[in-house]
């Protein structure tokens, strides 16, 4: 289907698709994770955000809709590890990767900069640590770090990658792989949001870094290697084990 498309039209697929998950994950985690209303009547706070959970839902959500809205436009990538993966596995053309990840980049930067006009309206609100940059040290919510940041990274792009080749497998079931992978990136935020703030996604990383300050500029060049080394890794081994026949063959010869 998307060899029929125009390559402008799947460079605007990947940038609003990015734009959106950046927007709804990032916003989330600015906005919404912790909302705290005082009870005048007995003088006590009530927690109204909805944490961790909420925020891994959010960005999980954010892929479902932009996937069905236009995965059939552009693949429905919205990350350069998972651009890379796909050229790796032959699900796209090298030609095409330079121009997907400019429109990822430029779609999450796009929704960088509205998330900070928005989050600027709020009396005493600064953007220093406070727009769901990635880290690690100091800068990892819980204090993950370098090498343990790389690991999770390295290990939950692979996975990320595989759920994506095999969801959008011919063989697979028709109509579900946007379900599948939406809830893989679920799964991902659970595990690692208190590691480094879940990125598996340089464009995401790269789209409030350089608003939120405190070290995540610095620190940005670990939320590119890592989520690219796992998006390769999990682009070789999905047709390898998969899609190749080397496995099948040996198995039916067992």
């Amino acid at each position: 289907m998307t060899d029929t498309v125009s390559t402008p039209a799947k460079w605007l697929a990947e940038a609003f698709g990015t734009f959106w998950l950046v927007f709804g994950g990032c916003g989330s985690a600015i906005f919404a994770a912790k909302v705290v209303a005082e009870d005048a009547g007995t003088a006590t706070s009530v927690q109204l955000g909805i944490g961790f959970l909420g925020v891994a839902l959010a960005f999980g959500l954010t892929v479902v809709t932009m996937a069905y809205a236009v995965g059939h436009i552009s693949g429905g990538h919205f990350n350069p590890a998972v651009t890379l993966g796909a050229a790796v596995s032959g699900r796209l053309s090298w030609r095409d990767l330079p121009g997907y990840w400019m429109s990822q980049v430029i779609g999450g930067l796009l929704a960088g900069l509205a998330l900070y006009t928005i989050a600027r309206g709020q009396s005493g609100w600064s953007a220093e640590g406070n727009m769901a940059a990635n880290g690690y040290g100091d800068h990892s919510p819980n204090g993950y770090s370098l090498a343990a940041v790389i690991l999770a990274e390295v290990i939950l792009t692979a996975f990320f990658l595989i759920v994506i080749l095999g969801a959008t497998d011919g063989r697979a079931p028709k109509g579900f792989g946007p379900l599948a992978i939406g809830l893989s990136l679920t799964l991902i935020h659970l595990i690692s949001i208190p590691i480094s703030n879940t990125s598996v996604n340089p464009a995401r990383s790269t789209a409030v870094a350089f608003f939120n300050g405190n070290g995540a500029p610095g620190q940005l060049w670990v939320f590119w290697v890592a989520p690219l080394i796992g998006g390769l890794i999990g682009g070789l081994l999905y047709p390898l084990m998969f899609e190749n026949g080397r496995l099948a063959i040996r198995a039916q010869s067992d």
